[in-house]
């Protein structure tokens, strides 16, 4: 990556400190499990040197050290609210153990225009969110029979909105640049892609 190597000790070191998620009994089917979950942690271990390499082209601190499998709290997290599961596992494992890869995803969430009409077309369309306490206690059905009192005001709402938007649009940005900054990474045999469909037994899993 950029002329820089990443050692297979880092991709031992994760695969040790993040068990296998199953364990599969007959010799074959361990194997092949096997393979893939080292693949699975290359791309880790990419995530985490690519952001590295971000941070510093940024003159963004704070990057701490490499992922090596332990996590870095000494960085504060963005305050990202997604699942796991709409990350992908391979990005949220990076930015469970990545110092790197949570600053660049604040400072990308930072970076993140959030315009007036979006939050208010959000609100609007997302009235069931705003219900108050009171009105969720009566049942009140957000779409027939509610009036503006069993609202949530946009104006108290405006800033939970706009940090949510910002959120999801800084993630976005993650993945359009980590595909970016993954073009031309070169990989070790054994260490490709999971999901290279040049594999007979790719999977395409994030």
């Amino acid at each position: 990556m950029n002329g820089e190597a990443v050692s297979k000790e880092r991709v031992e070191a994760l695969l040790e400190a993040v068990p296998a998620r199953d364990r599969a009994t007959r010799p074959e089917a361990f194997a092949r499990a096997e393979r893939q979950r080292r693949r699975w942690a290359t791309q880790v271990v990419v995530t985490d040197e690519l952001a590295r390499q971000a941070c510093a082209e940024r003159g963004l601190r704070g990057a701490g050290n490499r992922a090596t499998g332990h996590d870095g709290a000494a960085t504060d997290r963005p305050p990202t609210t997604a699942h796991p599961a709409e990350l992908g596992s391979i990005v949220a494992t990076a930015l469970a153990h990545s110092p790197a890869a949570r600053v660049l995803l604040a400072e990308l969430e930072r970076e993140q225009p959030v315009p007036e009409e979006a939050a208010r077309e959000y609100y609007t369309r997302n009235r069931d969110r705003f219900l108050t306490p009171d009105a969720l206690r009566r049942g009140v059905n957000p779409f027939q029979g509610a009036t503006d009192a069993d609202f949530v005001p946009y104006e108290r709402a405006r800033e939970g909105i706009v940090g949510d938007l910002r959120r999801a649009a800084g993630q976005r940005a993650f993945f359009d640049w980590l595909d970016r900054a993954r073009v031309g990474v070169e990989y070790a045999p054994g260490h490709e892609h999971p999901g290279d469909p040049s594999h007979p037994d790719h999977e395409h899993r994030h």
